[in-house]
């Protein structure tokens, strides 16, 4: 009798530790940026795996590219009482409003990938990101040189005349990508951009913002490059230039940012030259703040930076085999 008392307030002790360590979960709010490119799906997707490595219930809004999909987000969070929100802002301007709210909450913001513009940016605990300025830099140095290498400067002359193809309009990535590149091309005179149009983001923003660039200068006459602010819009564009009889990679140099896969892919087969990596998988990175912050770690900087990387076709085939591993799980 006094065995099977034992057993049943053992039970009992163990479902009070459960239904305990289920309530004392933590709860975050992710408002994503949408599923735009292959870049933000790998992001999610890290996102997605490293809450659930760390025990983490998150959920997850994908805005769809709309900025107030993203906003009615965070204000549902916060009615939800999470215990942090994670923002990965469309545009960096018109979250004054949501954030003061959860400053009134007393819910803290952690802001990644892309930027915001606020009057008080005390809401926010935290930004995880990469330098878009420094990615915009490495872009254009990268340009710079390769543009009056021997070989290519003999067959196209010193002048490099750039069609740019740039991200969502106000965002963080377009506006400091954009403004990297120019601060290098303002060291080299013999660099010009000659036009440029948004193709947000997307595979095929970037195909029809090519077609109307090949049109206006009648198959890209005259132009030594493309610069594209993200690798989907890249590939946008060569599948263009390819329609139309162009040999991008060859006759044009393709530079741009992200280090997805099929970018390195059309490194591989000629039709891109290089890419500054924006890591997709900084999950693990982004979570150990949050959760460091809450367990009582308040010294965070600022700005935790996300180191990025430039890669050519001489490592195109080694950065494909390390994507294939990752998506092994080795």
């Amino acid at each position: 009798m006094h065995y099977m008392k034992w057993i049943a307030g053992a039970i009992a002790g163990a479902s009070m530790m459960v239904a305990a360590t289920a309530a004392s979960a933590l709860t975050v709010g992710f408002a994503q940026t949408g599923h735009e490119s292959d870049w933000r799906t790998a992001f999610s997707a890290s996102m997605q795996s490293a809450a659930k490595a760390a025990g983490i219930d998150m959920k997850f809004s994908d805005a769809d590219q709309k900025p107030e999909n993203q906003v009615k987000a965070v204000h549902a969070f916060i009615a939800q009482r999470v215990d942090a929100i994670i923002i990965a802002p469309i545009v960096e301007t018109g979250w004054d409003e949501v954030l003061k709210e959860a400053k009134d909450a007393k819910i803290p913001v952690f802001i990644v990938d892309r930027d915001v513009k606020v009057a008080d940016r005390s809401p926010i605990v935290a930004r995880i990101a990469a330098d878009f300025h420094l990615e915009g830099k490495l872009a254009g140095a990268w340009l710079a040189q390769a543009s009056q290498l021997g070989p290519w400067q003999a067959k196209h002359g010193s002048e490099c005349n750039i069609v740019e193809l740039q991200g969502t309009v106000g965002s963080s990535p377009a506006i400091l990508r954009k403004k990297g590149f120019e601060d290098v091309m303002a060291l080299f005179p013999y660099m010009h951009i000659v036009k440029s149009q948004s193709g947000d983001f997307t595979t095929t923003g970037g195909k029809e913002v090519m077609e109307s660039f090949i049109k206006a200068t009648d198959g890209l006459k005259g132009i030594c490059a493309v610069w594209s602010h993200n690798d989907n819009m890249q590939l946008g564009a060569i599948q263009a230039m390819k329609e139309a009889g162009l040999h991008p990679g060859t006759d044009f140099l393709m530079v741009s940012v992200d280090g997805v896969p099929d970018e390195f892919k059309a490194m591989v087969a000629g039709e891109a030259n290089a890419s500054v990596e924006l890591r997709s998988g900084i999950g693990p990175e982004i979570f150990a703040v949050i959760k460091g912050y809450l367990g009582g770690k308040h010294d965070y900087p600022k700005w935790v930076k996300i180191a990025s990387t430039l890669h050519t076709q001489a490592d195109a085939q080694h950065m494909i085999d390390w994507w294939a591993a990752q998506k092994k799980g080795g």
